[in-house]
């Protein structure tokens, strides 16, 4: 069975557990911030450090009746601190900790995340150097076109990974921030210290500006950077799907013993995996779109983005970790076929060499509106004869005036499709 390398430190980020860790933690951080300004006592916040904790369900049962979780989770903790929990939230307002706290557990995400694409591209480096040279067709609009190599069609997609590694980096720059400013931003009943102090203590910076939000352009532009990197790896399973087909059998999934493809027909070795990946890659969209949609807020601040983000945010992290690994399993265990490879190169009785033929046609002197009709009339005998490009164009007078047979064995030779291979692994960083 293909190993999905899941691991279960995403899914433990957007727990109730952590989310109202990640608040307590911002609590306490800001009750030293004022204790270092003078507005608390100290021995206070050293009793609030040592007292404060909470339950989960216990919050879940006082937010049933209050209609609020920040209010039922400050009730909560004050249970357990006493009359020192009038000392916690001081000044503050309740995005100060929702928005602040969930920028933590986007960067503590976007860090798991980058391990991940870090992975695969470690896999799809190996596995691109093992298939360097390994001839096979390429094809444009899925049409045979000119011969490429396996292995450049992964170091292709090791280049995007690494592409899709600069932007979720630069996605968890801009979502590492945090905002403690109070109920419209103006910092009224706080410091600017207590951010400072709060944010730098997380890991985070303060935000410049804020209203009592974070603006959610910020939060928007990492949940894109999760679509883009859901479309890159929707585009390497559809071409292991496409290479699939029995038709091409060129590459497959792993298919494990006992494993079973179809209820119906007990042939089947279906690419259900990489299917998976593909159709999964909408749902990190259209979450996208939806993070999109909650950049628009009511003057300083409404609250139609948060139910939203409670759901696309933690969802996205995780769905988009499973996919990563997922994948980084498929790649890994791929079956590659480099008979069918060759096989399937050979289909067209050599016609992926028509441009070689052609541009040779012009660099002797033929026009090139002669060349491209003279090779194209002969190139559609052989899609109609299968006959063999080479000996067509051998029997063909106006090419062999201009041509000789050793020149045209040479045209015809593989070697010199792919003898800018190691130049473009030594490009993308695989040299």
């Amino acid at each position: 069975m293909i190993e999905r390398y899941t691991r279960p430190a995403m899914g433990r980020i957007w727990t109730e557990q952590n989310k109202y860790q990640t608040w307590l933690d911002v609590e306490i951080l800001a009750c030293e911030a004022q204790a270092t300004l003078g507005v608390i006592p100290k021995e206070a916040v050293a009793l609030i450090r040592t007292k404060a904790k909470f339950e989960v369900s216990r919050i879940e049962e006082i937010e049933e009746r209050v209609k609020h979780d920040v209010i039922a989770f400050l009730t909560n903790v004050g249970e357990h601190v006493g009359p020192e929990s009038r000392f916690i939230h001081l000044g503050m307002t309740s995005s100060d900790v929702l928005d602040t706290g969930l920028a933590v557990q986007m960067k503590q995400s976007a860090e798991l995340l980058l391990e991940d694409l870090g992975a695969l591209r470690d896999v799809l480096a190996r596995r691109a150097k093992e298939w360097k040279h390994t001839l096979m067709v390429g094809r444009t609009h899925g049409i045979h076109a000119e011969p490429t190599t396996f292995g450049l069609k992964l170091a292709l997609w090791y280049d995007e990974t690494n592409r899709n590694i600069r932007r979720l980096r630069a996605a968890l720059e801009t979502i590492s921030v945090g905002q403690i400013s109070g109920a419209v931003g103006t910092y009224e009943h706080l410091d600017p210290f207590v951010e400072r102090y709060v944010c730098e203590k997380l890991s985070l910076k303060p935000a410049p500006i804020s209203t009592q939000v974070l603006q959610r352009d910020l939060h928007a532009e990492f949940m894109t950077v999760l679509a883009v990197v859901g479309g890159s790896l929707e585009q390497f399973a559809t071409e292991i799907r496409h290479l699939q087909r029995t038709e091409v059998l060129e590459a497959e999934e792993y298919f494990s013993q006992g494993q079973k493809g179809s209820s119906a027909m007990p042939h089947k070795r279906n690419p259900i995996t990489c299917e998976r990946v593909a159709g999964l890659a909408r749902v990190l969209r259209g979450n996208a779109h939806a993070a999109l949609e909650n950049i628009a807020l009511w003057h300083e601040r409404d609250i139609t983005h948060s139910s939203v983000e409670r759901i696309i945010i933690p969802d996205s992290c995780i769905l988009l970790d499973y996919m990563i690994t997922t994948f980084t399993g498929i790649v890994d265990k791929l079956l590659v076929y480099p008979e069918n490879m060759r096989k399937n190169l050979d289909l067209t009785c050599g016609l992926i060499f028509s441009q070689s033929v052609l541009l040779a046609l012009t660099k002797k002197g033929m026009k090139r509106e002669d060349a491209y009709s003279t090779v194209q009339k002969e190139a559609m005998i052989v899609w109609q004869s299968k006959t063999n490009f080479k000996e067509v164009l051998l029997a063909n007078a106006a090419v062999m005036a201009v041509l000789t047979k050793k020149e045209l064995d040479g045209i015809f030779d593989l070697s010199k499709s792919i003898r800018n291979v190691d130049y473009i692994f030594q490009q993308v960083g695989l040299g």
